[in-house]
């Protein structure tokens, strides 16, 4: 469940967005001036509302504040209307900004996007694409075209290692190292195994050539 910091001066807007959100599946977290939505920043939101005229720190200025602290999206709700006044928004971290009165569907659609948009963003960090082969890093899947491979966790550990260092040769002294650690008990020949396995599971979709043998010296992985 997404959470969403709401912060207005006025209880019937408050009420208003806090019952819609609620509604829509979130959780609401909401704050009646400055100070409280700086406090409330604590409960991680994955978006924030601001009112931009509230006692005990305005919108702007809240976040102004928190900007380097929090990454989520900032929408601000402002019944002004000059575009210094956008401007300010905009250069005080904001990332979108609707007047008042405005529509809640129209503010409900914005903030699903955003929210969309922002987790998609984090999802991808721990996805990459090599050509028609995928590898999730946080799912630990490898997929090739949509159909998943099946991988053994070491066989995965392999990957992983040698994909995050795209183009750096590992020996097999040092994936053994990596993968099993410094104090287990075996050989690192059992990597040229490993290697053999995932190669084979590669190939059979036509993607082997991204795990390399660099002859006398190890492996590498290449787009």
């Amino acid at each position: 469940m997404y959470k969403i910091l709401v912060a207005d001066d006025e209880p019937g807007v408050l009420s208003l967005l806090k019952d819609y959100f609620e509604m829509n599946g979130y959780e609401v977290i909401t704050a009646k001036n400055g100070r409280e939505a700086v406090e409330n920043m604590k409960r991680n939101p994955d978006m924030i509302v601001l009112d931009v005229n509230m006692p005990d720190g305005d919108g702007f200025s809240v976040c102004r504040q928190v900007r380097d602290y929090v990454s989520c999206p900032i929408l601000f709700l402002t019944a002004r209307i000059e575009d210094n006044d956008k401007i300010a928004g905009f250069a005080a971290g904001g990332d979108d900004y609707m007047l008042k009165p405005f529509s809640i569907d129209e503010l409900g659609a914005r903030v699903a996007a955003h929210i969309r948009r922002d987790h998609r963003g984090e999802a991808q960090k721990n996805v990459r694409f090599f050509g028609r082969l995928t590898i999730d890093y946080s799912a630990k899947t490898v997929a090739v075209g949509g159909k998943a491979l099946d991988f053994a966790k070491k066989e995965f550990q392999i990957v992983e290692l040698l994909s995050l260092n795209c183009g750096q040769v590992f020996d097999k002294e040092r994936i053994y190292e990596k993968i099993w650690g410094y104090d287990a008990q075996g050989d690192s020949i059992v990597i040229a195994e490993h290697v053999r396995r995932i190669r084979a599971k590669l190939s059979a979709h036509g993607e082997e050539y991204h795990l390399e043998t660099v002859w006398g010296m190890g492996y590498k992985w290449v787009k």
